[in-house]
């Protein structure tokens, strides 16, 4: 059965939900409550759950905990994830210092740059390698995910070499709507396009009344 895209994308929000719960000590939570927290309908998360199977009885909720190993067990959240980051620009070692990965199970052990001021240097443990031994680097140490915060012209052709390493998974700083095959997928992060979207609804909101 083919699940669709926004189902797993909202997965990851009701696990971060739970584990906020589970964190507090709560052992049981009814689709409203987790609705109420999330901003998503009860019946939108049952639905979403029903995909995967039956995790509650009706009138008296989800356990907590069972619920959140179920959904790190489908998310692949409960083991280890490889990542190479290429660009260290200032939002490349932003992305570095960046904390929040580790817990998650993801972490950085590649990082590249084409720049000579900054390679060989070392950001958090990790020496940066020179972007032309990427190939080489990832042949012997591959990644499962990679990172792209270089600027929108060299961009595609980075997550060409990636993809031609065997990567599967790109997360997509730059400003492109990059090409890969069907098999690979990628995330597009751009906060400007966000920014842009937002400013029709405050113009609108802005605009003067007849």
């Amino acid at each position: 059965m083919e699940i669709p895209p926004v189902v797993i994308d909202r997965l990851p929000l009701y696990a971060r939900a739970l584990a906020g719960l589970e964190a507090t000590g709560r052992e049981v939570v009814s689709s409203q409550d987790l609705g109420y927290q999330l901003n998503v309908t009860p019946a939108q998360i049952r639905k979403d759950l029903s995909y995967f199977g039956r995790f509650g009885k009706q009138g008296r909720g989800y356990n907590v905990r069972r619920l959140l190993e179920e959904l790190r067990s489908i998310l692949g959240l409960n083991r280890q994830w490889r990542m190479a980051l290429v660009g260290t620009g200032r939002l490349g070692r932003a992305i570095l210092g960046y904390e929040g990965f580790g817990p998650q199970g993801f972490r950085i052990v590649e990082t590249f740059d084409s720049d000579p001021e900054w390679v060989g240097k070392e950001i958090n443990g990790l020496t940066i390698k020179d972007a032309v031994d990427l190939e080489e680097v990832l042949r012997v140490s591959p990644v499962d995910v990679g990172i792209v915060a270089v600027p929108a012209e060299t961009a595609q052709t980075v997550i060409d070499r990636l993809v031609a390493c065997g990567v599967q998974a790109i997360l997509n700083y730059a400003p492109i709507a990059a090409h890969v095959p069907p098999s690979v997928h990628i995330k597009r992060i751009d906060p400007v396009l966000a920014l842009q979207g937002m400013t029709y609804y405050l113009k609108a909101a802005a605009a003067p009344r007849k």
